[in-house]
């Protein structure tokens, strides 16, 4: 029934995602669930009225998602952050995709075109809910007609999706290796996590899978007087600032601060540096559409010293339009800004992409 190539391949991938998660976030790894019979995958079809993409009925043959929201609020604040696909966190924003198990997108997925059943929208498509976040709500959709994979905007409503993998490399089930977006794009976000481009991060006392990118050249680096400074963003259609006029994305950033060795001014070592002011430079495409300065950054004004964990915070800015990007500085005082021990000086933070990647996650 299942090419033997595509069994390999999904096989493959499930033993590579659980090794990684077994090595680097276990406490995931648990919220693993067993694949499901060719019964079940069958009584699902029945319920939704349509068929699953081939690709997406083998990984689930493997691996059921992972476990479902429980009727507990207090079970499910505790998983909420283990997504095995994770997200990202700027002021009372909160993503974390959690791979859905089929039962659930069996459930969500009616839930979805009762919903949306008046206004027509979605009546003729073969939409399915395959991950969601635990948090603020952002929902991935595959489409099994197209066999394309979707993330909802803020205007889904009105049936606003946007495609989260290439095209062109989406292959339908009649071919030797068949293809759809959900593989597609779970293949990619193993490489990711294998390659260190996304990596696991805290928040408060918990770990998580932090989707703003750690290497180039989606994540920027540079470094001045010994104060380094590394820079990304991630794409967040879901926000509702991305409602308003002239906002049509909206990108949250992650900056991180740290001295690696020393901080060095003029030949002279410091052994702290304290962060005083910001300015930056927003520009879509050409344009300068916001130059920005202000003291500290989110109220904070962070006091640097050799060899400490990075300082990181995030934020986030609107554009018209993609593509974009940000640049700008930070002002630092050696010693402290109690105490200064020297002139104030800039540190450079690179210019960093703000746009529409290939693959959304």
């Amino acid at each position: 029934m299942y090419p033997l190539p595509l069994v390999r391949r999904v096989k493959i991938f499930w033993s590579s995602l659980k090794s990684w998660l077994s090595e680097n976030f276990p406490e995931a790894l648990k919220t693993l669930n067993k694949g499901v019979s060719e019964a079940q995958i069958q009584s699902a079809e029945d319920d939704l009225g349509f068929k699953l993409p081939l690709p997406t009925k083998l990984l689930y043959r493997f691996c059921n998602g992972q476990l479902p929201l429980s009727e507990h609020h207090r079970e499910n604040m505790r998983m909420a952050h283990l997504g095995i696909i994770g997200g990202y966190v700027f002021y009372d924003h909160l993503i974390n995709v959690h791979l859905s198990p089929l039962e659930q997108i069996v459930e969500e997925t009616k839930e979805f075109y009762r919903e949306f059943y008046d206004q027509g929208v979605f009546n003729m498509t073969n939409l399915i809910i395959v991950a969601t976040s635990w948090y603020r709500p952002k929902t991935f959709f595959l489409n099994c007609s197209d066999d394309q994979l979707y993330v909802g905007t803020i205007n889904l409503q009105d049936g606003e999706m946007l495609p989260c993998v290439p095209k062109s490399l989406i292959r339908p089930t009649n071919t030797d290796m068949p293809q759809d977006g959900l593989l597609l794009w779970l293949e990619e976000h193993l490489r990711r996590l294998q390659n260190g481009m996304i990596k696991i991060r805290m928040l408060k006392t918990s770990r998580y899978i932090s989707l703003f990118p750690e290497a180039s050249p989606s994540c920027t680096s540079a470094m001045t007087n010994g104060v380094k400074v590394r820079a990304s963003a991630v794409f967040a259609p879901e926000h509702p600032e991305s409602r308003r006029p002239g906002a049509k994305c909206l990108y949250a950033y992650s900056i991180r601060l740290s001295v690696p060795e020393a901080c060095m001014l003029g030949g002279v070592y410091y052994s702290s540096c304290q962060l005083y002011s910001r300015h930056w430079i927003i520009r879509w495409r050409d344009r300068v559409v916001s130059d920005v300065n202000g003291e500290g950054v989110i109220g904070k004004y962070p006091l640097l010293t050799p060899g400490q964990e990075e300082f990181v915070y995030e934020s986030c800015t609107p554009l018209p339009d993609s593509p974009g990007s940000v640049e700008g500085s930070f002002t630092f005082v050696p010693g402290k800004l109690s105490r200064p021990e020297g002139k104030p000086f800039e540190v450079t933070v690179a210019p960093f992409p703000l746009e529409i990647p290939e693959y959304i996650f």
